[in-house]
């Protein structure tokens, strides 16, 4: 990246002090004992993500996309909608939803302080994101801790996230100021709430990540369907009626305020269907398509809408049991948009590896099965639990009431007496066997 890439470019800027950093990583893995430690993962973030980031804030170099961003908040502010209504070149066009102008406030109210611009503001959001997900997958009673009492579960969380932010694909958007780690962020965070049976949660975060871009929409359907087979038709639409309900809040006033603005900008631009050529073109069959055969844009159109329905009838045929199939299943469909799409970006394989990746470690944080809540009006004493079933119980020991089932609702004083005269009796009986086996020892 760093040698191909043209001078005075902030990619140039990233694979050049990048490489360094994982240079650096690479010698520190080599030398640590253990697969996948933390250190040379701390060593990899700090030197292709955190010092290239810095720099490029002081310098005052970013990706084109900073720019957009901050300037739709803008016309937000003033006009009512985030859209220029006659966008000419290449930088008057914000092919975002509504919801992204949101990360260009910072820089509308402070100006151009250090910590106001949105590349900021994106690496906040997707650092709350996915933090956000690890402490939702490992919260709960059920961790194993470490000498130091921390449970061992978020360490290897932590460790997870930092490899997560090291990965190139996410580092160089991340250092340049690229719009996908946000959503990708809030991605993790819904599968994370579907993990664990969040049906309202996940609706309203993949909600959230739906009015920031269009790459987070197939996300609804994928985890709508996977919500019907681990918990049902309710909390399904309970899902999807979060997730409709925001995309249409906010999405509903940009459209009324200046229809054409947004057709230009959100709908004709990325698919690169309006005047103005999009500057996002990598060699990938969508882009070849268009180059070589007639009424190419056609082609991929009906491509993609093909693809998109085969997509939505692999959901009804053989829905994902799993948020892992899931992932898989919506990384299968971003996939094939982001190759047909005629103007794409390589950076947008930051999609497909992280949902391939990232959920795969997270279900060894948390078990991926749904949560089977009591009912509010069973007793404590009356409950049972997957594991009071699985554990064995020790020679000699009484039996688990959890295990047996429900104890009585009733027991009368005559009943209590004569237990406890039974374990009376049994305790000094066995006061007496161990006296006696104590002598025995003790004569030998």
């Amino acid at each position: 990246m760093g040698l191909a890439s043209p001078d005075h470019t902030s990619q140039k800027v990233w694979g050049l002090v990048g490489a360094a950093g994982y240079a650096c990583a690479a010698l520190i893995a080599a030398r640590s004992s253990t697969p996948w430690a933390r250190t040379p993962a701390v060593v990899a973030a700090t030197g292709a993500a955190a010092i290239p980031l810095l720099y490029l804030s002081v310098i005052g170099r970013a990706q084109m996309e900073v720019g957009v961003v901050e300037r739709a908040a803008d016309l937000l502010f003033s006009t009512g909608t985030p859209y220029n209504p006659a966008p000419h070149a290449v930088r008057d066009f914000n092919p975002y939803l509504p919801g992204m102008a949101l990360f260009g406030i910072p820089h509308l109210l402070f100006g151009d302080t250090p910590f106001a611009g949105a590349r900021v503001w994106f690496l906040l959001g997707f650092l709350a994101a996915v933090a956000g997900a690890v402490r939702m997958l490992t919260r709960g009673g059920d961790l194993a801790t470490g000498p130091s009492g921390t449970a061992r579960g978020t360490t290897a969380g932590v460790t997870g996230a930092v490899w997560l932010i090291a990965c190139p694909v996410v580092a160089l958007p991340l250092s340049i100021g690229g719009v996908d780690p946000p959503v990708i962020g809030l991605l993790c965070l819904a599968l994370a709430f579907t993990q664990r049976g969040h049906a309202g949660r996940a609706g309203l975060v993949v909600g959230v990540a739906a009015v920031l871009k269009w790459t987070a929409w197939p996300a609804i359907p994928v985890i709508v369907a996977v919500l019907a087979v681990r918990s049902g038709r309710r909390a399904a639409f309970r899902c999807a009626a979060a997730a409709t309900g925001l995309v249409a809040l906010a999405i509903t006033p940009a459209v009324l305020v200046d229809t054409n603005a947004f057709y230009q900008n959100v709908v004709l631009y990325p698919l690169g269907l309006g005047t103005t050529a999009s500057s996002a073109q990598s060699p990938l069959l969508g882009h070849l398509i268009v180059l070589l055969l007639p009424h190419g844009k056609a082609v991929t159109t009906a491509l993609i809408a093909l693809s998109a329905a085969g997509m939505g009838a692999s959901l009804l045929v053989r829905p994902p049991r799993s948020t892992v199939a899931a992932a898989d299943r919506l990384a299968l469909g971003l996939l094939l948009a982001i190759a047909l799409s005629p103007a794409t970006r390589i950076g947008y394989a930051i999609y497909p590896i992280v949902l391939i990746a990232w959920p795969r470690f997270t279900a060894r944080l948390s078990a991926d099965r749904p949560a089977t809540p009591h009912a509010a009006s069973e007793p404590p004493h009356q409950r049972r639990t997957v594991a009071n079933h699985l554990r064995p119980a020790a020679p000699g020991a009484p039996a688990d009431p959890a295990t047996v089932g429900p104890l009585p609702p009733h027991r009368s004083p005559a009943g209590r007496d004569a237990r406890r005269r039974t374990r009376r009796q049994d305790h000094e009986s066995g006061a007496r066997h161990s006296v006696g086996a104590d002598d025995s020892r003790r004569v030998g």
